[in-house]
């Protein structure tokens, strides 16, 4: 989840050695870059063959669905497609990274990748603390994985302080390990590690607490995630464990692909295939409201599966008596009105009339837990969520919790700010519409992925608008020095209606107003209400 085409271009790029190069390996392990794909994707295939017929009848499940419900696996039908009113009010939701990569808590959640990347930080840091690929490989933290302190009651209650909506946990990362009770693997929380269905009993505490439940997958990925670990000797080369560390391509060059090229790691039908199985499975399983994709599902390979699971899973959503269920979705992997665009780490410049999605951390390093991280402020999170709503869009913020099932103090305590403010201020966020003007001000915010507007500093001048039935509501980012403000959006030549009421919310003062040709002018108390940014409520009426 950090910045994947500077990674992918400096880490995934493998130019596999010749065999006259590499020194002797551990019987094994030896390097096995230079097999062709067709032969690695059968040692995958063949160390998962044990679960063929259950694969097989999800897909026929999927297939069986998509003939008799509203929505086709094409395009154009899916085109349709529109979110639903609970995912347009929530505005806020929780992401959660969590999995095997907390055990050494180093650098990020990309550390199974980096850990065979020779000559990396990471590498070395392993060698040094954990020995050598070839003894000690990922698949040697899944014992020390044991989530011994993990309280899902506990993860849920937070959450609901937090003011979020909906709860979206990683159902497997990158590095192909279930987090749920997958019935297509060896190798899950279920059968391993902590013996337990980690995100099924986070699935019940979250609705418990009414909130509702995504699903995130990142299984793509692991197609081509353990691919450094071909070119030296290491135990991804190891047969015995093809169906954790999968087909491990290597991409060829270090171009951007685009939606059109072949420029992407090979991927097989059987692996397609799998993925689907995979996440039809958590659909039938665990019933999300809502379902995240990461980058790669865009390539090409891969569409005619994508395409079969969106009008799966929305049918499947409708016909369970819910709601469509929703999509997230990078970049350019589906059509903009097929799924709602989830931008990572970045915002927008302006309005966007499909709804749309930021997910970010709040860690400034990692998606996942490392020690001796750096957090952002509850003011940052406050501006950017205040932002991304008023430009028809919602906040999905990620933690990462210990490998122990604990949630660090520091986002505890970043979580419950943001709550009180959303406790105050939340008539404001929830349940609103873009106004026909995201807002005003001096400080502007970089459109795109890993623009994070974190680091903007607001000023006093900058205000952001929503809108609910007859209110308009405008959000100051920061008080002002002195006891007053103005509001140039709102002016009688520009409002196009009178203003008969504002309000401070959280506050009983009584705000002074005076509608002018260029602007409403507010006369604020000396002393503001609560920190982050300040929310008027203001009634309007016809001129």
């Amino acid at each position: 989840m950090l910045d994947r085409w500077v990674l992918l271009a400096a880490v995934l790029c493998v130019t596999a050695q010749s065999p006259s190069a590499r020194a002797a390996g551990t019987p094994g392990t030896a390097p096995t870059a230079d097999l062709p794909a067709a032969t690695l994707d059968r040692q995958w295939k063949s160390a998962s063959r044990q679960y063929d017929a259950r694969r097989a009848a999800l897909l026929r499940d999927v297939d069986r669905l998509n003939q008799d419900g509203p929505y086709r696996a094409d395009w154009e039908s899916l085109r349709k497609y529109q979110p639903p009113d609970w995912y347009l009010d929530a505005k806020f939701g929780i992401f959660i990274h969590w999995g095997v990569y907390a055990v050494p808590a180093y650098a990020n959640e990309w550390y199974p990748h980096a850990m065979y990347e020779p000559g990396s930080e990471v590498f070395k840091h392993h060698i040094a603390t954990y020995g050598a690929q070839t003894t000690f490989g990922y698949k040697d933290f899944i014992p020390l994985f044991k989530a011994e302190h993990f309280e899902p009651a506990a993860w849920a209650r937070l959450f609901k302080e937090s003011g979020a909506k909906y709860v979206v946990p990683v159902f497997e990362h990158h590095d192909g390990f279930a987090m749920y009770d997958c019935g297509l693997s060896d190798w899950t929380a279920v059968k391993m590690g902590p013996h337990r269905d980690l995100d099924g009993d986070l699935a019940k505490a979250v609705r418990a607490e009414g909130l509702r439940l995504g699903a995130s997958s990142h299984r793509i990925e692991h197609d081509w995630f353990m691919a450094l670990g071909r070119t030296f000797d290491s135990d991804v080369n190891d047969p015995k464990y093809a169906a954790f560390y999968g087909p491990a391509h290597a991409r060829l060059n270090n171009v951007r692909p685009t939606p059109l090229s072949n420029d992407w790691t090979y991927l097989s039908e059987d692996f397609g295939d799998d993925w689907l199985a995979r996440s039809a499975e958590i659909v039938e399983k665990y019933h999300p409201d809502l379902v995240y994709f990461d980058w790669w599902i865009g390539q090409p390979g891969l569409r005619h599966q994508l395409t079969r699971f969106a009008s799966f899973y929305y049918n499947s959503s409708l016909r369970s008596g819910g709601p469509v269920g929703v999509i997230n979705y990078k970049d350019w992997a589906m059509q903009e009105n097929s799924a709602v665009l989830d931008i990572e780490r970045g915002q927008l410049e302006d309005t966007r009339k499909l709804h749309w999605q930021t997910d970010t951390s709040v860690s400034e390093k990692s998606w996942g837990y490392i020690e001796h991280d750096a957090y952002k402020t509850p003011d940052v999170i406050v501006h950017q969520l205040v932002d991304i709503v008023s430009k028809n869009g919602n906040l999905l913020l990620n933690i990462g919790p210990r490998a122990d099932g604990t949630i660090p103090q520091e986002v505890q305590q970043l979580l419950r700010a943001v709550g009180a403010w959303l406790a105050t201020n939340g008539e404001a966020i929830y349940g609103t519409r873009a106004w026909r003007s995201f807002g005003e001000g001096p400080t502007k915010v970089v459109g795109g992925s890993f623009h994070d507007a974190g680091t903007h500093d607001y000023t006093a001048e900058d205000f952001r608008f929503t809108s609910k039935d007859a209110m308009l509501y405008a959000i100051e980012m920061a008080w002002p020095a002195g006891a007053s403000a103005v509001i140039h959006s709102f002016g009688t030549d520009s409002l196009g209606a009178r203003v008969t009421s504002v309000d401070l919310l959280g506050s009983q003062a009584r705000i002074i107003f005076d509608q002018q040709a260029d602007g409403l002018h507010l006369q604020l108390p000396a002393r503001p209400p609560g920190a982050s940014a300040y929310a008027f409520r203001i009634q309007l009426a016809p001129l």
